[in-house]
């Protein structure tokens, strides 16, 4: 067994992960649920309803305020991964497991519903990642690693359907799949797969995600994303839950296990949450002994990110009111069918960031118990159950789907007739049910149906598989494991051609967003014209920055002729040289009580202002003001004069008040302006003979700060500075002054 670990100031091997994969055996089985902490304590503040921290991760971006923390809240998080090389998917889940993801989601290449069994080997897939044993074995002992990194279990999902659903059912219990989509329906009305095959097919698939204890999401939210009009097929949604829910149930899953995919119908302009929450609570209502994994709402967004977050957001605090127990974060990739990790990563901090932010909400306020949200979830479920109601006078479910009942627009009752309809006796798989013979015998683990092993052993009634020294999901070492069948298309090859990008020890980089070395960016710009001139001139402007392959992957109208907002992607040709870099070391920053402390021992005082002709204020006022966060929080003294003030003035006021230093802002910098002025204060203060005992700061978002030195300044201060940069570099260099 390869004895590779994950070293936290490296990047993931994946050519150390894929070494003895053939002996490679998953750790655990099931499906794992967040621990929750009551009142949970993490730097300054109390958590309601938080779950245990990570070991390792990435705060979000305000955390630096409070400590770094990363306060994880209660639903499990979902991450969908769809790049179609799932070598590149490995780096990506690292990432999402950082950023707070714990449900990783594989998406299934296009078309792999119709294959007619498992595939082998590791091809490149379109529109997701081919499943094959090889691919989920990799990804499985990746993830225990980056587990064992961030110290919390991360759950394994992908899809358990199509004409291979029971081979992939097997495949998946022996090799430690935590959770699965699996809904017969999802086959007959979207893949047109025969009714028949397909709910037979569905129990031994189920049978086999009770044994191996995954969790099971269904697939009913697909009819909001297929129906003309998704907010009215609400009633059918709930009865396509309950179909799926209850015949799970009958086979043997938990009903901990089972979770309904729910998804709001609507999203703004309409009054979404006015119309939303109605449904959440009714299924909440129906469906009390289940799991309610909330995902987005992604039929009714384009391909803004700002618009799928507001989206992400709203969706989120309807599945806050309703206590969902797991939280999917699809981005504008469904929009736009551009699957690039940044969105993942941001769409897992955007679900943590609004969950955090509702902490403790359900303690202030409560749902109305009467009134207009009660009354619309009560009519819902009555709808839903009206529904089920005529399905069972029309003889069942496959009656109702040959009649078109499902994904009709019309709010049921009412019909549209525009329902998806399928034949009981058509569809793939077709007469491929075949009824088992009366001395049928399988002597396996996990099987639906009767064995017919007691005529061998009455012993084996509970344990068939004792009969051939237990099956495979008892004992691996009888899987046969095939590494790779295509002799063009594996994961040697793809990872043979972009090696020197590629490990811990990698020489070269460049820009990716799908594919380690795609050398993808994306572009974002304004042109103030209509959207058809707009487009055609981003592509211009991508062609003369010799992008290759530029692409318009989303336009957003600001107004019909005045400007249009272009997002542009392209590939650059070129690739860097990482020993050719020079790296900038890391401000070597103090603390804020060892900052506090030598001003104590040695208080400070300073004159600042924006010199010159310069009327900007705000970076300034960031850098003093103990309201930002500014030097005046360690009690630094300070005398700010305003804006527009002239070197001369500058330098006076220093030697009037008898200050310590000088901080300079400059932020307009035509003709260097902003350098003469730096170096006219030196030349002052030189020549008033107080130069050696000033300490001279300057900054601005256009100063560099080798340049600020170059005329004269002590030190320069550019773009990102805060307030403990300057305050440490005005105590360092006192000291070494002996000022």
């Amino acid at each position: 067994m390869s004895d590779y670990q994950l070293d936290p100031q490296q990047k993931i091997d994946v050519a150390a992960v894929l070494e003895d994969l053939e002996h490679y055996r998953p750790r655990r089985r099931g499906w794992t649920w967040r621990e929750p902490q009551a009142d949970l304590h993490m730097g300054p503040f109390v958590y309601h309803d938080c779950t245990k921290p990570l070991k390792s991760s990435v705060p979000l971006p305000p955390a630096h305020y409070f400590e770094d923390i990363d306060p994880q809240p209660a639903p499990v998080i979902t991450t969908e991964i769809a790049s179609g090389r799932f070598e590149d998917d490995i780096r990506r889940m690292r990432l999402a497991a950082h950023h707070g993801a714990d449900h990783i989601m594989v998406i299934r290449t296009a078309g792999q519903s119709h294959f007619d069994g498992l595939i082998e080997g590791t091809p490149q897939g379109m529109g997701g990642v081919p499943i094959t044993r090889k691919q989920v074995r990799a990804q499985r002992k990746a993830l225990d690693m980056i587990e064992d990194e961030v110290g919390r279990p991360i759950n394994y999902h992908s899809y358990v359907s199509g004409v291979a659903g029971p081979d992939i059912a097997v495949m998946f219990a022996e090799e430690g799949v935590n959770g699965v989509h699996q809904d017969p329906q999802y086959n007959v009305i979207y893949r047109n797969i025969n009714m028949v095959r397909s709910f037979v097919d569905a129990c031994e698939s189920k049978k086999l995600i009770a044994w191996a204890d995954m969790a099971q999401i269904d697939g009913a939210h697909n009819a909001n994303a297929t129906a003309r009009e998704a907010w009215k097929v609400m009633p059918e949604l709930m009865v396509q839950h309950a179909i799926n829910a209850l015949f799970s149930a009958k086979v043997g899953v938990s009903k901990r296990n089972i979770c309904l995919s729910t998804v709001p119908p609507t999203a703004t302009p309409a009054p979404c949450v006015y119309m939303d929450l109605p449904y959440a609570v009714a299924l909440r209502d129906l469906f009390h002994e289940y799991r309610m994994r909330a995902q987005m709402n992604t039929k009714y967004i384009e391909s803004s990110t700002r618009e799928a977050t507001v989206t992400h957001v709203l969706n989120m605090f309807i599945s806050k009111l309703t206590s969902a127990d797991i939280q999917s974060t699809i981005t504008p990739d469904e929009g736009r069918n551009v699957p690039w990790h940044i969105y993942n990563i941001e769409a897992c901090d955007t679900a943590k960031q609004t969950l955090v932010g509702l902490d403790g909400l359900m303690e202030m306020v409560e749902l109305k118990k009467d009134g207009y949200l009660r009354e619309k979830a009560r009519e819902l479920k009555e709808r839903a159950v009206l529904f089920l109601e005529e399905m069972i006078e029309l003889g069942g479910y496959f009656n109702a789907v040959e009649a078109g009942f499902f994904v009709d627009s019309g709010c049921y009752p009412e019909r549209n007739g525009d329902g998806i309809a399928r034949a009981v006796d058509g569809g793939i798989g077709a007469g491929t049910v075949i009824p088992r013979e009366a001395d049928y015998m399988a002597p396996v683990t996990a099987h639906y149906g009767y064995n017919n092993v007691a005529q061998y052993d009455l012993g084996a009634e509970d344990n068939p598989s004792s009969l051939i020294g237990g099956c495979t999901l008892e004992n691996p070492d009888k899987i046969v494991y095939i590494d790779e069948l295509d002799d063009s298309d594996n994961v040697y090859l793809r990872m043979d051609e972009v090696k020197e990008f590629a490990g811990p020890k990698a020489k070269k980089i460049k820009p990716e967003m799908e594919w380690l070395a795609d050398g993808t960016i994306m572009i974002t710009s304004f042109f103030p014209t209509d959207s058809k001139t707009a487009e055609a001139a981003a592509l211009e402007m991508g062609r003369r920055l010799n992008l290759q392959e530029p692409t318009v992957i989303s336009r957003e109208i600001m107004h019909p002729v005045e400007g249009t907002r272009i997002e542009l992607k392209g590939k650059v040709p070129f690739s860097i040289d990482i020993d050719s870099l020079v790296i900038p070391e890391e401000p070597d920053i103090m603390s804020d009580a060892d900052i506090r402390a030598a001003i104590e021992a040695k208080p400070m005082k300073v004159v600042c202002g924006t010199v010159g002709q310069d009327e900007h204020s705000v970076g300034l006022r960031e850098i003093i003001d103990i309201k930002h966060g500014g030097i005046e929080k360690y009690g630094i003294e300070v005398h700010y004069l305003g804006t527009s003030v002239s070197p001369e003035k500058m330098v006076n006021a220093a030697v009037e008040l008898d200050a310590d230093a000088i901080l300079a802002s400059a932020v307009i910098s035509h003709d260097d302006i902003h350098y003469k002025n730096i170096a006219s204060i030196d030349r002052i203060a030189t020549e008033m003979g107080v130069r050696d005992r000033l300490i001279f700061v300057a900054g601005g978002t256009q100063v560099d700060p080798a340049q600020a030195r170059a005329h004269g300044a002590d030190e320069g201060f550019g773009r990102g500075t805060h307030g403990n940069h300057v305050a440490t570099f005005l105590v360092k260099h006192r000291a070494e002054r002996n000022l």
